[in-house]
């Protein structure tokens, strides 16, 4: 296991609530309805440890939204959800224009719309809050069965470090599970925690 200090902890963890923040307001504006994100836990693991992190989505099949962001330090980025319940958030975006039958036609374009509005808000409170630059690429959605997904996140052996969060999404009163997983390489790790010190040391 990677341990932090409590402060470290604590520091990204308000980082990652400003970001939450920020990606509901934008989701709610999207949905028309209130929109909450809650982010309970950071943990940081090894990546042959990431399936036991994800215990509370245990599932044949999972969604996966894929960004990579690159900068000071560079991270490989995933919103996960069971596919069930990328489904239940589909037909929560879409509203009722579209039919329960033809929600999986619509399932990457909204995945990848969610994904990319809860990764991105997470990342750029990071980067404000770091005084640090990032970029990102396009998000991908990916969609197989649960072993296949977490293989194809943890394929890059040079990103042995991974953060995982675990998130409540409620949107009309309907509560979705899911989890943010980091990517990170022992460098990218070690400038991370260098900047959440430097962080630290002006407040």
């Amino acid at each position: 296991m990677i341990a932090l200090t409590e402060l470290q902890t604590d520091a990204l963890a308000e980082m990652f609530n400003v970001g939450a923040g920020h990606a509901a307001a934008s989701l709610s504006e999207i949905v028309g309805d209130e929109v909450l994100l809650s982010i309970p836990r950071i943990a940081f693991c090894h990546r042959d440890d990431l399936g036991s992190n994800l215990s509370s989505l245990r599932s044949e099949r999972l969604g996966a939204v894929r960004q990579d962001f690159s900068g000071a330090f560079c991270v490989s980025a995933s919103l996960l959800f069971t596919e069930d319940k990328a489904l239940e958030i589909v037909r929560e975006m879409l509203g009722s224009q579209v039919s329960v039958d033809d929600l999986p036609e619509f399932e990457q374009e909204a995945m990848c719309e969610l994904g990319n509005i809860i990764l991105n808000a997470c990342m750029a409170a990071i980067s404000e809050m770091l005084g640090v630059e990032m970029t990102s690429t396009l998000p991908q959605y990916l969609v197989n069965r649960t072993e296949s997904v977490l293989d194809e996140l943890t394929s890059d052996m040079q990103q042995p470090v991974v953060l995982v969060l675990h998130i409540d999404l409620t949107i009309e009163k309907r509560e979705t599970h899911g989890a943010l997983v980091f990517l990170l390489s022992s460098a990218s790790f070690h400038e991370l925690i260098a900047a959440v010190d430097r962080f630290l040391a002006r407040i």
